[in-house]
């Protein structure tokens, strides 16, 4: 809250005599989107940041905005969770009426923040409380700010990407995802496979924490120094905050997937997605089984290559490029009749002139990220930007136990990438080719991104499962924003 007075030389929008709990106060509207009034002393809301919608009841308008715990009519601030009040006037005519429900309209209406929303909640995500999130948190927000919502609970895998692929998105002006990580990798994979996908991958896409990781919702508000709570979150959506993103293309062979979060192959990945035997834990279930995957520790033969960014070219050997092709033209009929005709096909990063690098395990864990957070506890990539056209890349090659340990253990605020152990490199493109394990090479490694299973090689974790990947040399490029 603004205890100062007007400052001066500020354009006024409106200003009046109006009644506050039966005491009729002036009452001025700013250009700068400022609500003061005084009662015992000065006050005021501010519209781009506090304030949610306003509605008309009779005679009065009550404005109903977001504050901190704890405080009453105050300026928003960046730490705490938010609770929803509202502020009555009574203007003391039907003229004024009018036009104080004209200015704050027409300034609201400025802002650009969305009227109509598409909402996905995924009710068997996390600790399954999506649904009851969604009721009881992020709705009365929505109803709160006036916006129309249309909401989709997902019934199977890969519902969201089906609808997204054939969603009439003239209907809408944003998409929000309450859930993890994986309905928002949906989204993104659906509208991409679209014939129109230039246009409709400019359709904004919130997120709202309801899953186990929450990597992405934690490092959009992290950036903008909030805490990764519901209420702050779909306060971002409602404000229409938006932020480019880079989207990385993994290609084997003809298969394509989109990822926004990030890559993991070896013990990152083991335990992202065995640990799933645990899911009634919740979020626990990760550092559960993260315990178990250090005591019986494993390392991984295999290659990494990578086109290094600026500033890091001096890691590993120098090689060739040995990736898939990147024309779009395919050299047989027959290949070209698989080649989807439809759709983002990656980015047009050219891959065979670049100088490419390469480093030879074993490994005990090869991690890529888009975004600094892999969960709200994990900041697995402390350097990483949304749009720089960059994947941060973090490896383990070798540790003993007790120093793994001890870097494990500082993965919630970034500092385990100072550890000996940890190559940390910013990279432009790379090339996986993944081994067998070395304790037991009869049995292979699992390759994950953005919590979803690519590939499983043999004797892995329901490696019976058909993936979307072979276990098998694979590449990532990335479009800049």
């Amino acid at each position: 809250m603004d205890q100062g007075g007007q400052p001066e030389n500020l354009s006024t929008l409106l200003s009046d005599r109006v009644l506050v709990n039966g005491t009729v106060v002036p009452l001025t509207f700013t250009g700068d989107g400022k609500l003061r009034w005084t009662g015992k002393d000065q006050r005021c809301l501010t519209m781009e940041k506090e304030v949610l919608g306003f509605a008309l009841e009779g005679t009065r308008i009550r404005v109903k905005y977001a504050v901190e715990k704890g405080d009453g009519i105050c300026c928003l601030g960046n730490r705490g969770d938010l609770v929803r009040q509202s502020f009555v006037f009574e203007p003391l005519s039907d003229d004024s009426l009018r036009l104080w429900s004209q200015k704050l309209r027409d300034y609201i209406d400025s802002l650009g923040r969305p009227k109509r929303l598409l909402v996905f909640v995924n009710p068997y995500g996390g600790k399954k409380s999506a649904t009851k999130i969604f009721s009881e948190d992020v709705k009365p927000y929505l109803e709160d700010a006036d916006v129309q919502i249309t909401v989709i609970e997902t019934k199977h895998q890969l519902h969201a990407k089906e609808v997204a692929k054939t969603l009439d998105l003239s209907k809408y002006d944003g998409i929000v995802c309450v859930s993890g990580d994986g309905i928002l990798v949906e989204v993104v994979n659906g509208l991409l496979e679209r014939e129109d996908w230039a246009a409709a991958i400019k359709i904004p896409i919130g997120m709202v924490p309801a899953g186990t990781g929450n990597g992405m919702v934690k490092s959009l508000l992290d950036a903008v120094g909030q805490p990764c709570s519901t209420s702050n979150a779909i306060l971002a959506v409602i404000r229409g905050h938006k932020c480019s993103l880079d989207v990385a293309t993994i290609l084997q062979g003809e298969t394509r997937f989109f990822s926004v979060l990030m890559l993991a192959w070896g013990l990152i990945a083991d335990i992202d997605i065995e640990s799933e035997k645990y899911r009634w834990m919740g979020s626990a279930r990760l550092d559960f089984y993260a315990l178990q995957r250090l005591l019986h520790l494993r390392h991984y033969n295999g290659c990494v290559s990578f086109v290094p960014a600026p500033g890091f070219e001096d890691y590993g050997e120098p090689t060739g490029y040995h990736g898939e092709p990147t024309s779009e033209e395919s050299p047989t009929e027959e290949n070209s009749v698989k080649t989807q005709r439809h759709g983002y096909h990656g980015s047009d990063f050219k891959l065979e002139n670049k100088h490419w690098r390469t480093i030879s395990g074993p490994f005990i864990s090869v991690w890529l990220h888009n975004v600094p957070w892999g969960s709200e506890d994990c900041m697995a990539a402390p350097k990483a930007k949304f749009s720089d056209g960059c994947l941060d890349l973090i490896m383990v090659r070798d540790s003993p136990k007790l120093p793994l340990l001890s870097l494990m253990s500082k993965m919630n605020d970034g500092s385990h990438v100072k550890s000996p152990h940890v190559t940390y490199i910013k990279v432009k493109a790379f090339v996986l080719e993944p081994g067998p394990r070395v304790e037991d090479p009869a049995k292979e490694g699992i390759i994950d991104s953005d919590g979803e299973v690519l590939a499983r090689g043999k004797g892995t974790y329901k490696c019976d499962q058909k993936a979307l990947m072979a276990y098998d040399k694979l590449q990532l490029t990335l479009d800049q924003a």
